[in-house]
């Protein structure tokens, strides 16, 4: 009797999802105004009402236009291999209940064909509950999250970075989609517009990555391996009309979503606004969003690292104009005859080297130390600040649990994972993969990330090698010029071709970082790019870091003394230049940190344009073209002017974000682990940044096709990455002062003479020692040791006091970071408030009495524990299992294809 009354129930659930009357006055998910609505919406299949939710494309030669016999005799079993894929797959899509609509266009060279995908309403529905999608059960008033814009707000002060955005999205309390609750949702009685484009597009895209069309033991599943093998060209949601305002004086609320995002965020003229996060969101998934709402995040805290770094080398310059022994060594004329820096060097006056110790002296000075303790701090604040906007935004765009909770199983997990095991938390049966086999792949993955960091050592010292040579070379020159300038022409090649180094090896090691990710079978996307970005980034850090930390920490402490060089390899080690090693770790970083920007800038700026460019002209090329529709029901059409997946396939492919937070992590890294050598770092990296986040908003609105929305919860790993960067900034910014920077020796000479610099410059250097000066000329070298080359007293305190430094500089910082830490909580007050409101609307709301029976059931398989068991070829090859009420939208098996 039970079992009747459920077949009945859910025989009414599907009734009422499939015929759900058509009512237009809400539009939740799509921002239609009423003005909109008369607009024609090109987005449609041939029927005109349809609505297209995903395109696929594929390219093949025209008959006439192939090569000979041979060439077609030679790649036929390629091409037929392909066809047979393409049409298991789009066999099974319709399967699987999403509906087809074909379009061929021929051209000069070419036949393309778009295949356009619609998921009926059973389909989302179904779909929507096996994702876990999150819908709308209450609207809730909108609440500002700028703290600027309340600050300025309380003291009456006119807001300039405020700009009224029109159709603001409306903010909801949301729950879980449940399909036999469907008229306790908001907007329920439309269901053209209940679920938003963005969740169509997500459902779509996970039908096409877990859809097998081929072996699925060989890993023959997905969309995505279907593109890499070039059997389809191409896979995307449409854009919603063009990004161009209309001509002539249109109401903004009549605007489209696009247009709103271009003319409100991704113009050069919106540098100073607030961008339109929630827009963002709603155009692009809660993922991209997050990124730009960090992006913007990190840009309004540089200004005060900014203001900082800047006033302390202004007070540099101020330093410059009235240090003694920057007096002292420029009026020095003969007085102090310097040692040659190499076996094959000449000796040389300390005064030559007046304007590279002035210089030197912008970055080394007391207000280094200032400026150290305060990025620290300031590092510290910066990401506890950030998650509690996180929290804010995470809550307010429905994300909360989405990793505890809502978060799936990758699809192509699903596809190839050998075994199922029920999930404890949601008690639903998932597809698991042996942790003994994972943890052998992970390992072998590190052991390839071990051999390409030796591999980056190996080229740094390479560098070493090439600059200490270099320098032997040009010193030898008979130019007056070359000879005084060896050191300098030597380390500034040496760095861009350091550059040229990193640029190089890092596009080889994502796309090895990438296969061995995929290779290890995370379980969920998110585990996926957290495992590909730590492996990456630690090659990254080596990559970009090796070199500073070598210039900044070790450079020149292992030289020996005149008459005693060390050497490495038979090679003399490699010591600092005449103005110190500070200068060099200034000069480096702004190679490789400022260098690398206007790289990145330029590329992405002009690149994208020039691919865009060559693509709307590849494609504009034939005079004609013969535009046919192929539907489900054998119609024809003719289509007339550029079609929107026409336009659409002309844009670039989005890569995702993966580089865009590389590109800024590694600049993190830049500002606050050597900040100390460059007070400037915050200043470069705020006009960057600013340039970067309009460049990658226009790339987003007009160069790009529109990416799958993906949901996010936080910035993941990315986080933790920073977390580890600021910890080792104290170490560093600790290490560079204490040692590197002549700041304590400087103290140090003060406070055991006259409190004052004179004569500084005398006791930080010492003579040559006897034996070398009998057969040389007697000359002076850096460094506190007697005429026999042993050290002195004084070099043993002042090495007590920098280590002294380095624990009490540590300590300190650690503790107020600590301290903040405590002061400040991670989720806001009113957003826990609001987390438990909603939990309480969603349970009242969707509480529903369970069978005894079932009930009793699940307890006792609870107590059991989880349950493995191998899989059958069958259950491998369809969706994801489940445990639901919706039934499945189409029930026709299709069989697997064999070898």
């Amino acid at each position: 009797m039970a079992a009747m009354m459920k077949k009945k129930q859910e025989k009414e659930d599907k009734a009422n999802l499939i015929a759900m009357a058509m009512q237009p006055d809400l539009n939740y998910g799509s921002m239609v105004t009423e003005e909109q609505v008369t607009a024609p919406d090109r987005n449609v299949l041939s029927d005109g009402v349809t609505r297209i939710d995903f395109v696929l494309v594929w390219e093949e030669g025209l008959p006439e236009m192939k090569g000979e016999k041979t060439e077609e005799k030679a790649s036929r079993s390629h091409k037929d291999s392909h066809r047979k894929w393409r049409e298991n797959f789009l066999t099974k899509l319709q399967a699987a209940g999403i509906l087809l609509e074909k379009m061929v266009v021929d051209n000069d060279t070419k036949q393309i064909t778009y295949v356009l995908l619609s998921a009926p309403w059973s389909v989302l529905c179904y779909y929507a509950e096996d994702i876990s999608l999150r819908v709308p059960l209450q609207e809730v008033p909108l609440k500002t999250c700028n703290w600027s814009e309340k600050f300025l707000r309380k003291l009456s002060i006119p807001n300039l970075m405020a700009e009224d955005v029109p159709n603001q999205p409306p903010d909801f309390y949301a729950c879980q989609f449940h399909a036999h609750k469907l008229d306790r949702y908001l907007g329920s009685d439309n269901k053209d517009t209940f679920f938003q484009n963005t969740q169509r597009h997500e459902i779509v895209y996970e039908i096409l990555a877990r859809t097998p069309y081929g072996v699925v033991k060989k890993g023959e599943v997905g969309i995505d391996r279907l593109v890499n093998e070039k059997v389809f060209s191409a896979a995307y949601p449409l854009h919603e009309g063009p990004f161009e305002m209309p001509e002539g004086d249109v109401d903004p609320q009549t605007l489209s979503l696009r247009q709103i995002l271009h003319h409100y965020w991704a113009r050069w003229g919106c540098w100073s606004k607030y961008q339109p996060l929630d827009h963002v969101r709603q155009y692009y998934g809660e993922k991209i969003a997050l990124y730009f709402a960090w992006l913007g995040f990190y840009i309004g805290w540089l200004l005060p690292a900014t203001v900082v770094g800047t006033v302390v080398f202004l007070f540099g310059i101020w330093v410059v104009v009235t240090d003694v022994p920057a007096k002292e060594v420029c009026d020095s004329g003969g007085t102090y005859i310097m040692c040659p820096l190499c076996e094959t060097c000449t000796y040389w006056n300390l005064s030559s080297i007046c304007l590279t110790y002035k210089a030197g002296l912008l970055f080394d000075h007391g207000g280094t130390v200032f400026l150290s303790v305060f990025m620290s701090l300031w590092a510290v604040a910066f990401l506890e600040y950030w998650k509690r906007t996180n929290a804010v935004l995470a809550h307010r765009w429905d994300c909360s649990n989405f990793e505890e909770t809502d978060e799936r199983p990758r699809p192509e997990y699903c596809a190839l994972a050998p075994m199922t095991i029920r999930n404890p938390v949601t008690g639903a049966e998932e597809p698991y993969f042996p942790e003994g086999t994972r943890f052998r792949r992970i390992l072998t993955g590190c052991m390839a990330i071990v051999i390409m960091i030796a591999v980056v050592v190996m080229f740094l010292i390479g560098i070493i090698i090439y600059r200490t040579i270099l320098h032997i070379i040009i010193s030898k020159s008979k130019n007056t010029f070359f000879m005084f300038s060896a050191g300098r022409i030597a380390s500034i090649t040496g760095s861009v071709l350091n550059l040229i180094v990193i640029l190089l090896l890092s596009q080889v090691y994502i796309s090895l970082a990438r296969v061995l990710t995929r290779w290890e079978m995370h379980r969920t996307q998110t585990k996926y790019e957290d495992a590909f970005i730590l492996k990456v980034f630690i090659f990254q850090f080596v990559n970009f870091y090796a070199t500073p930390i070598y210039v900044g920490f070790f450079k020149g402490r292992f030289v020996g003394y005149p008459g005693n060089h060390q050497t490495l390899f038979g090679i003399p080690s490699e010591d600092c230049g005449s103005g110190g090693c500070l200068i060099e770790l200034a000069q480096e970083l702004l190679v490789i940190m400022v260098g690398k920007q206007l790289i990145n800038n330029v590329q992405e700026f002009v690149c994208p344009k020039l691919k865009t460019w060559w693509n709307k002209r590849r494609f504009h090329k034939s005079e004609e073209r013969n535009s046919e529709f192929e539907g489900v029901d054998g119609g024809q059409g003719q289509g007339k002017g550029t079609t929107p997946w026409e336009t659409d396939y002309q844009l670039l492919l989005c890569e995702g974000l993966f580089s865009e937070y590389l590109d800024m992590v590694v600049q993190f890294g830049f500002v606050t682990i050597f900040v100390a050598a460059l007070p400037l770092a915050p200043l470069f990296a705020l006009i960057n940044n600013w340039i970067e986040l309009r460049l990658d908003a226009q790339k987003f609105v007009r160069e790009y096709r529109r990416p799958v929305a993906n949901r996010a919860q936080d910035i993941g790993i990315w986080f933790d990455i920073m977390q580890v960067i600021t910890r080792l900034a104290v170490i560093s910014n600790a290490y560079l002062i204490a040692f590197t920077s002549d700041f304590l020796p400087r103290l140090y000479y003060r406070y055991t003479t006259e409190r004052s610099l004179k004569g500084y410059v005398n006791f930080s250097l010492s003579f040559a020692p006897d034996s070398f000066a009998k057969n040389h000329t007697q000359c002076r070298y850096r460094g506190h040791r007697d005429h026999n080359g042993n050290l002195l007293p004084e070099f043993f305190q002042l090495l007590a006091i920098q280590l002294a430094f380095v624990i009490i500089f540590e300590h300190v910082v650690f503790f107020i970071g600590n301290l903040i830490n405590m002061m400040v909580p991670d989720i806001p007050e009113e957003v826990e408030i609001t987390l438990k409101t909603e939990y309480y609307m969603a349970k009242e709301a969707l509480a529903e009495n369970q069978s005894p029976g079932r009930k009793i059931l699940l307890e006792e398989k609870e107590k059991e524990g989880p349950e493995l068991r191998r899989r059958h070829k069958s259950e491998a090859s369809t969706s994801l299992p489940r445990d639901t009420d919706s039934p499945p939208p189409l029930l026709t098996p299709v069989r697997e294809e064999q070898d």
